[in-house]
């Protein structure tokens, strides 16, 4: 049997978009996908450099212990050369890019990955994502904190924790896989992901015969969406070249901003860049001639020396006093609506000291070891003389819905410390109360999580009697953000 693959990229500005910033690139040997970020010339250009640094994996076929190797070299030299275009231009600082990328060997296939980009497989009518996104929100699903569901309308959910952006060493995700016969992949930009369902995705996938049809069809779903961002997708089919009838494909894909500029892969100055140069044809440029109907720019007409400079400030200014706008007005925004939510929430908890009641304004959690809650008010009643129940649900933070609903809590529980005060044995009476002013709520993660009741579970969400405990994500901070940028 011999494994082939039979595939089709294609890629669409969207509805919104002025110009797009998506690349990827389709080949016998290796599939990629790549968003770019940073404004519309810096996103293009990212996204270009990734995939033109690893389309000559295409050409030089590695054997299956050689592909992750070959694929890490790839990404580190993409990454470098970033930061070396950062260095001539000034301007595209905050430039950078996700990338997803399957490097195949017969049957075996090296899959790498940062960002949110993304990966799917279907086989034998299982249908599933492969890589795992390197997002704010993800992680703190992951955590527990939030739910899937409240991905889609979180102020943050676009804020990636890592990708290709020349500021800092490069961290992706790398597997190794067995591929079969019959296998559909999808590599696709958050375009499509985050507007297209997976359960849409899949059913397209099931009744589209060819790669052509499937890919075609998804990015129209994308637009009939709304098409906010750039749309892209690259579909490969698993084949027996021996037996199946139409054949692998042979012609490679270049498509999106990579089809529109030739970005040359300059190499690191490092030992590990300058062992590779020796090794690579010379031109950077001619690794991007072998894909056919690239198209090239027309050469500018000759213009007289005395007026360049001049026509390139008038030029270019207006692009950069409207790039810097849009960057003004998306940045406070975004710091807008966050700093709106974030002010908008209340929770009740032990004062730092843990020895008092206290209310907080804010979210109950910490990013990267930073909290999101400010202390509002430090109360004088006692967590030693509230009963045990009550003291566990503050220890792990007691959501309210404002400033007046934390008052009548405040409120309630001095009552009830007065009480316990008349009574010796308050403070060892079990049992969890559900009352109006909101007792049993959904606890957030503080310092620690207080003792728990008999014959209860206390979950990530809280305590609730007699129900099977839920798996919790490892425990530890979101990582600290590589980028601003959205992906």
């Amino acid at each position: 049997m011999t494994i082939a693959l039979r595939y089709a990229a294609y890629s669409d500005v969207g509805c919104l978009r002025e110009g797009n910033e998506d690349s990827a690139y389709a080949g016998p040997y290796l599939l990629a996908v790549a968003d770019g970020m940073g404004g519309h010339a810096g996103g293009e250009i990212a996204s270009a450099i990734a995939i033109s640094t690893l389309m000559p994996l295409d050409d030089d076929v590695t054997t299956a212990e050689e592909m992750t190797g070959s694929l890490l070299r790839a990404v580190e030299t993409a990454n470098g050369t970033l930061a070396q275009r950062v260095r001539e231009e000034p301007r595209l600082e905050n430039m950078g890019t996700t990338l997803t990328a399957m490097l195949w060997s017969g049957s075996r296939v090296a899959l790498v990955h940062v960002g949110d980009s993304r990966a799917y497989l279907l086989r034998g009518g299982e249908f599933g994502q492969i890589t795992h996104d390197h997002t704010l929100v993800q992680t703190l699903v992951d955590e527990g904190k939030i739910t899937e569901e409240e991905v889609a309308t979180h102020p943050q959910r676009s804020l990636l924790l890592r990708a290709l952006d020349g500021r800092s060493q490069v961290d992706p995700d790398i597997s190794v896989s067995e591929a079969a016969v019959g296998d559909r992949y999808l590599l696709c930009s958050d375009g499509l992901s985050g507007v297209v369902s997976a359960e849409t995705i899949k059913e397209t996938l099931l009744a589209e015969g060819s790669p052509e049809a499937a890919a075609r069809r998804l990015i129209d779903l994308a637009n009939r969406g709304g098409g906010p961002d750039n749309i892209t997708a690259v579909i490969a089919d698993v084949i027996d070249s021996a037996t199946d009838q139409g054949g692998p494909t042979q012609e490679t894909f270049l498509v999106g901003a990579a089809d529109q500029r030739r970005e040359p892969v300059m190499t690191p100055d490092t030992p590990a860049g300058r062992a590779q140069n020796l090794n690579q044809r010379a031109g950077d440029t001619a690794e991007m001639d072998r894909v056919p109907n690239l198209r090239s720019p027309a050469p500018p007409p000759p213009a007289d020396e005395d007026d360049e400079p001049e026509q390139r400030t008038r030029r270019w200014w207006p692009m950069v006093l409207v790039f810097l706008a849009v960057v003004a007005v998306v940045a406070g925004a975004g710091y807008y609506f966050a700093s709106s939510y974030i002010g908008s929430q209340y929770f009740i908890a032990p004062t730092p000291d843990d020895r008092n009641v206290a209310v907080y304004n804010g979210v109950n959690t910490d990013i990267a070891g930073f909290s999101l809650a400010d202390l509002d008010e430090a109360t004088d009643i006692p967590l030693d003389s509230l009963p045990e129940n009550q003291r566990n649900l503050i220890a792990e933070g007691l959501e309210v819905d404002d400033r007046a609903a934390a008052d009548e809590r405040i409120e309630a529980l001095r009552a009830e410390a007065e009480k316990c005060a008349d009574d010796p044995e308050c403070s060892g009476q079990g049992g969890a109360q559900n009352d109006k002013s909101g007792t049993a709520t959904e606890s957030g993660e503080r310092g620690g999580s207080g003792s728990q009741e008999p014959g209860s579970q206390e979950g990530p969400q809280g305590a609730v009697p007699g129900e099977a405990p839920q798996e919790q994500a490892p425990a530890g901070g979101a990582e600290q953000p590589a980028t601003g940028g959205e992906g």
